[in-house]
């Protein structure tokens, strides 16, 4: 049996505010390493503190700059094995590379698979997740998975905020996310919409249909990821075309790249609810976008994970996908 003192936790430059607030919800300070560059670009890490016998957590999202993070965080699994770590698990709130997790044309790679290979080969011992793009990730890595779901903790941000009065649909922007929105929408005791999207031609304008009733509802959009903001921002208009009375959406991981938050802004959403799994920069942090935490999600799994607890009781009582 560990004991609470074997349990260190570390962070690259990714989410290093995260990181932080996990470490406090544990009552134990961030571990002392040193991730910077090289001048020409090459990644230098340096664990100041001794790591033998440490049961380590390395928390660390794959998101932008992508490729530093990953290397950062590839590098940081190389040092601890090579430190006498007694286990290494890393951290990954968001894991990048996913969106490629099958071959869907010829001659195409599998990305989600690469990662996970190089994270399995590096030393890992084990990986803790946040809401996989899919669910099939877990079987690519040759070592223990665990998975957490961001939908309860967003589920009840919702209902806090009144947007579990009755009048409310939940909403799938498209079919694979069907689960996804089943599992908030029995979470705040509302009905569900799907959005389907086709395109009857190459280079057409994408048509949408939505399956559901939703006019004169309080709709509700979810999904795992936000990227560009082009599927959310036509689907609610799509949904204000169809009759919604207002439209919110929420995610996991608010990537917002590109010119997401112009979208967003200028779009008929009244709020977009995100997780900090990746850190929102200052010049993202508009009136509409509303950040709330895993930080205790994550602490509590990993206090778990270090106290050989079980991990899935966290969602006993949640319909997760």
């Amino acid at each position: 049996m560990r004991c609470e003192n074997d349990l260190r936790i570390f962070t690259g430059n990714a989410n290093p505010k995260l990181a932080a607030a996990i470490a406090q919800e544990l009552n134990t300070p961030l571990g002392e390493i040193v991730v910077k560059q090289f001048s020409d670009g090459e990644i230098c890490v340096k664990i100041e503190e001794s790591a033998r016998g440490q049961d380590i957590f390395i928390v660390q999202p794959t998101c932008n700059p992508v490729n530093d993070n990953l290397m950062e965080v590839l590098i940081m699994i190389d040092a601890f094995r090579r430190a006498s770590a007694s286990r290494i698990t890393v951290v990954l709130p968001y894991y990048g590379y996913a969106r490629q997790d099958k071959k869907v044309k010829p001659r195409e790679p599998v990305t989600a698979r690469l990662i996970a290979n190089l994270v399995t080969q590096a030393g890992a011992s084990r990986v803790l997740c946040v809401d996989l793009h899919a669910g099939q990730i877990q079987g690519f890595f040759d070592l223990p998975v665990d998975h957490l779901y961001a939908g309860p903790l967003i589920g009840d941000y919702l209902s806090k905020s009144g947007l579990a009065d009755g009048n409310t649909v939940v909403v799938s922007p498209d079919v694979g996310g069907v689960a996804r929105a089943r599992a908030l929408a029995e979470h705040l005791k509302s009905p569900i919409a799907i959005i389907v999207k086709r395109r009857p031609e190459p280079n057409q304008v994408e048509i949408m249909e939505i399956i559901g009733d939703v006019a004169g509802k309080t709709c509700i959009m979810i999904d795992d990821m936000i990227d560009t903001g082009g599927s959310i921002v036509q689907g609610a208009q799509a949904l204000i075309n169809r009759g919604a009375s207002t439209v919110h959406a929420c995610c996991t991981h608010g990537i917002l790249s590109g010119n997401a938050i112009e979208r967003v802004q200028n779009s008929p959403l009244k709020s977009l609810v995100v997780t900090d799994t990746i850190p929102l920069s200052e010049d993202k942090k508009i009136g509409k976008i509303k950040v709330i935490s895993v930080a205790s999600l994550l602490a509590d799994a990993i206090r778990r994970i270090h106290l050989d607890n079980s991990v899935s009781e966290l969602f006993s009582h949640y319909a997760n996908h």
